[in-house]
C-alpha cells in the first residue's frame, strides 16, 4: 500500500479548543504516526505519516476540526514518508520559534 506524508499548518481558532488531543485521537484511530503542537502565533502545526488513504481522511478531518474548534486556513505540504516516526504524541514546545 501506499505511504503518505504530510506537513500541515491550522490557522483559527485552533488552541484552548482541545485540537491537540482531537488531533492525537483522529490520527491514532487512522493508524497515522507523526505529531501535532502549537505553535507560538496562535497556529497548530502537525505531521502525519501512514496509509495514503488514512492520510487523506485525516487531512479531510482536520479541515473542519474538533466540534470546539473554527478552523480558518490549512496550509498542506505532501512529503516523502519519512518513517522515523513510531507513535503519534503531542509534542509541548509551543514556544519554540521555528
Amino acid at each position: 500500500m501506499a505511504k503518505a506524508r504530510a506537513h500541515v499548518i491550522v490557522s483559527g481558532r485552533v488552541q484552548g479548543v482541545s485540537f491537540r488531543y482531537y488531533t492525537m485521537q483522529e490520527a491514532q484511530s487512522r493508524g497515522i504516526v507523526g505529531w501535532v503542537r502549537n505553535l507560538w502565533d496562535g497556529r497548530v502545526e502537525a505531521v502525519f505519516e501512514g496509509e495514503k488513504t488514512a492520510v487523506d481522511n485525516m487531512l479531510s478531518w482536520i479541515q473542519h476540526g474538533p466540534p470546539t474548534a473554527r478552523v480558518e486556513d490549512v496550509q498542506v505540504t505532501p512529503g516523502e514518508p519519512s518513517g522515523e516516526f513510531d507513535s503519534f504524541r503531542i509534542r509541548i514546545n509551543a514556544d519554540v520559534r521555528d
